[in-house]
C-alpha cells in the first residue's frame, strides 16, 4: 500500500495554467457572443425578479404584523385584500424568473453543445494532420479519452459554469443592493463574512486543482489500458496473463481512485463549510435585527427579508464555490484537448507540382541518415538506386531498419539528412497526399473496418464501381471465397473483422491494393498470414500486379524473394550487401548466412 501511495504521489501533475485555459475557452465563446449576450440578459432578468421576492415577502410580513397589532388594540385588522395582491405579485415575479431562467438554459445548452461539436470536428481534422510519431508515443485509449471523456466533461461543465457564474454574480450584486436598501449597518456586519468565505474557497481550490488534472490524466491512461487489453484478450487468455492484467489495472485504478476521491472530496467539502458560515450569518442577522426592531430602526418584515437575503448570499457563494469544481474539471479537460490541438503537425514542404501520371517509379536514396531520436540513429548512410519496374527486396535481422526505410519513403517520418528522389524529384518537395497516392501497401498486420467487404475493398479507390471491385478480387484470387460467404460482397465485417480468418483478411487487403492500382508497391511480408496453398495463389496475383511497377518487398522468409531483381541486405542501419539472390549466395557473406540459418533452424 505504501508503494502505491508513493506511485500516486509521483504521478500527480503540477497544477497547470488555469488562466491560460480559461482565456482559450473564452476565445471559443466569442464566436457565440450574441447567444452569450442573451444568456446574460435573461440571467440578470431572472435574478432581478427572484431577488425582489424576499423584499415583497417582508412587506407582506410587516402588513400581517401591523394588522395583528391593530387587531390586538381593537382598532382594525389584517388587510387580506392587500396581502392577496402581494401574493399575486410574488407569484407573477417568480413565474417570470422561472421563464427567464428556462430561456437562459436553452440558449446556453445550445452554445455549449456547439462548442463541443466544433472541438470534436477540429480534433477529427487534427488527427489527419498529426505525424505518425505522435501515434507511436500515445496509446489509442489516451487519444479516445480526449475525444470522448474530455470533450463531454468540457461541454457539461461549460453549460453549468457559465449560467451559474452569471446568475451567481448578478444575484450577489442584487442581494447586496437590496440589503443596503434595508439597513446599512446590518449589511456591513453580514458582508464581513465574505472575506472569510473567499479565503476558504481559495485554499480549497489551490489544493484540489492538481487532483482534477491527475484525475483526467489517469482516466486517459486507464482507458488506454482497457482498449489495449480488450483488443488482445485472446492473447491474454492464451498466456494466462489475466492475473498480471488485473494487477496492472488495479494499480491504475488505484491512482484514478485516489486522485478522483481527493478532487471530489475537496470539491464537495465546500458545501457544508459554506452552509455553516451561512447559518452563523443568520444568527448574527437575527440578533442584530431584533435589537434594531426594538429600537424602531427597521420593520419586523425587514428582519425576514434580510435573513432571506443573507441566506441567499451565502447560498450563491456556495454555488460559486461548487462552480469552481466544475471550472477545475473543465480546465483539466480543456488543457488535454488544447494540448492535443496544439501538437506539432506534419509540415508541408511542397514546392513543385508534378503530373502523377508521368511518374515512372525510379527511386534513389542518397546518403540517407535518420533516427527516431536524434541521439539514437538507426539509418546511418543509406544509398540505393532503384529502376522503374524492379522488384526490390529488403532483408536483414530484426531492428536492421527495413521498415524504417519504407516509413521514410512514404514520409511518415522525414530524414535527418540526405535525400530520397522519385524520378529525380526530392520527395520533400512533393505534398504528402500526392506522394502517398503513388504507393500501395500490403502489411503483415491487416486493417479492415466495420463495414461490408465491398466497402473495405473500395477503400483503396473510393470512386471504383462494383465491377472494378469484383475484377480486383478476381485478380487477387479472392472472388471465389467471397462468393461462398453469406451475402457475398455485402457481408458485414465486425469491428475486429474476426468473423473471417487471418488469411482471408490478408487476401482482402491485397485486393484493395490491386484496386488502387498504385505506381509503387510496398509488401511487408504480405503472405505470412496465409496457408501454403493460398500463398501460392497470392504470389501469382502479386507477380501479375508487380509487372511494370516498382515494388519493395520486406521479407523475413528469404525463400520468397529469390526472383527479386535486387536484394538490399541491411544490418544496423546500413546496406552491407546488395545484388540478386544468386550473386549474394555466391559471395558467401551476411546474406548467405541469413539464408542458410533459416534452413538450419527448420
Amino acid at each position: 500500500m505504501n508503494h502505491r501511495g508513493k506511485h500516486n504521489r509521483g504521478m500527480i501533475e503540477k497544477p497547470k495554467d488555469l488562466i491560460k485555459s480559461i482565456k482559450r475557452l473564452i476565445s471559443y465563446l466569442k464566436e457565440y457572443k450574441i447567444g452569450i449576450f442573451f444568456v446574460i440578459i435573461f440571467a440578470i432578468g431572472s435574478t432581478i425578479f427572484n431577488i425582489i421576492g424576499p423584499k415583497i415577502l417582508g412587506d407582506m410580513t410587516t402588513e400581517i404584523y401591523a394588522g395583528l397589532m391593530l387587531k390586538i388594540m381593537n382598532v382594525g385588522g389584517i388587510n387580506f385584500v392587500k396581502i392577496g395582491q402581494i401574493c399575486l405579485t410574488l407569484i407573477f415575479l417568480y413565474v417570470l424568473s422561472l421563464f427567464f431562467s428556462f430561456i437562459q438554459g436553452v440558449i446556453m445548452n445550445g452554445v455549449s453543445n456547439k462548442i463541443s461539436y466544433r472541438l470534436r470536428k477540429e480534433m477529427s481534422e487534427k488527427i489527419n494532420r498529426l505525424p505518425i510519431k505522435y501515434f507511436d508515443q500515445k496509446t489509442h485509449g489516451e487519444i479516445l479519452s480526449i475525444v470522448t471523456n474530455d470533450i463531454d466533461t468540457l461541454s457539461q461543465s461549460l453549460n453549468q459554469c457559465i449560467t451559474q457564474i452569471i446568475s451567481g454574480i448578478a444575484t450577489i450584486i442584487g442581494v447586496l443592493i437590496m440589503m443596503i436598501s434595508i439597513n446599512i449597518p446590518m449589511t456591513i456586519v453580514s458582508v464581513l463574512i465574505l472575506p472569510f468565505c473567499m479565503g476558504i474557497v481559495s485554499k480549497i481550490v489551490q489544493r484540489s486543482q492538481r487532483y482534477f488534472d491527475e484525475q483526467q490524466a489517469s482516466l486517459g491512461r486507464i482507458n488506454g489500458h482497457i482498449e489495449e487489453i480488450y483488443g488482445g484478450h485472446d492473447i491474454v487468455k492464451a498466456f494466462n496473463g489475466e492475473e498480471k492484467v488485473i494487477n496492472t489495472f488495479d494499480d491504475m485504478n488505484h491512482v484514478l481512485y485516489s486522485s478522483a476521491w481527493k478532487s471530489q472530496f475537496l470539491g464537495t467539502m465546500m458545501h457544508p463549510i459554506m452552509g455553516f458560515i451561512g447559518n452563523l450569518g443568520l444568527v448574527v442577522t437575527s440578533v442584530l435585527g431584533g435589537y434594531m426592531t426594538a429600537k424602531n430602526r427597521i420593520q419586523v418584515g425587514d428582519i425576514l427579508s434580510f435573513a432571506k437575503y443573507v441566506k441567499n448570499l451565502t447560498n450563491q457563494i456556495n454555488q460559486l464555490a461548487q462552480v469552481v469544481s466544475l471550472v477545475q474539471s473543465a480546465t483539466a479537460a480543456s488543457e488535454r484537448v488544447f494540448e492535443f490541438l496544439d501538437e506539432p503537425e506534419e509540415v508541408e514542404t511542397k514546392t513543385i507540382d508534378i503530373n502523377l501520371e508521368s511518374i515512372k517509379g525510379n527511386i534513389e536514396f542518397k546518403n540517407v541518415k535518420f533516427g527516431y531520436n536524434e541521439n539514437k540513429i538507426v539509418i546511418n548512410d543509406f544509398n540505393a538506386k532503384v529502376e522503374k519496374g524492379q522488384k526490390i527486396a529488403i532483408v536483414g535481422p530484426t531492428g536492421a531498419g527495413k521498415s524504417t526505410i519504407i516509413k521514410l519513403l512514404m514520409r511518415f517520418y522525414d530524414v535527418n539528412s540526405g535525400n530520397i528522389l522519385i524520378d529525380g524529384h526530392n520527395i520533400n518537395d512533393i505534398s504528402r497526399s500526392e506522394l502517398r497516392s503513388l504507393f500501395g501497401m500490403v502489411l503483415q498486420d491487416t486493417w479492415l473496418f466495420n463495414g461490408t467487404i465491398k466497402d473495405n475493398i473500395r477503400y483503396g479507390k473510393l470512386d471504383a464501381s462494383d465491377n472494378d471491385v469484383i475484377e480486383a478480387c478476381k485478380t487477387a484470387n479472392v472472388d471465389h471465397f467471397i462468393k461462398t460467404l453469406p451475402d457475398n460482397y455485402n457481408m458485414v465485417l465486425n469491428e475486429e473483422a474476426d468473423n473471417i480468418s487471418g488469411g482471408q483478411k490478408q487476401l482482402l487487403t491485397i485486393a484493395r491494393v490491386i484496386l488502387a492500382d498504385p505506381k509503387i508497391l510496398i509488401l511487408d511480408e504480405a503472405t505470412s498470414s496465409v496457408d501454403t496453398r493460398t500463398e501460392i495463389l497470392i504470389q501469382k496475383a502479386m507477380d501479375k500486379l508487380m509487372e511494370g511497377r516498382t515494388s519493395f518487398i520486406i521479407a523475413h522468409r528469404l525463400s520468397t524473394i529469390k526472383n527479386a531483381d535486387l536484394i538490399l541486405v541491411m544490418n544496423e542501419g546500413d546496406i552491407v550487401e546488395q545484388g540478386n539472390h544468386k550473386e549474394l549466395l555466391n559471395k558467401n557473406g551476411f546474406y548467405a548466412n541469413l539464408y542458410n540459418s533459416q534452413f538450419e533452424e527448420v
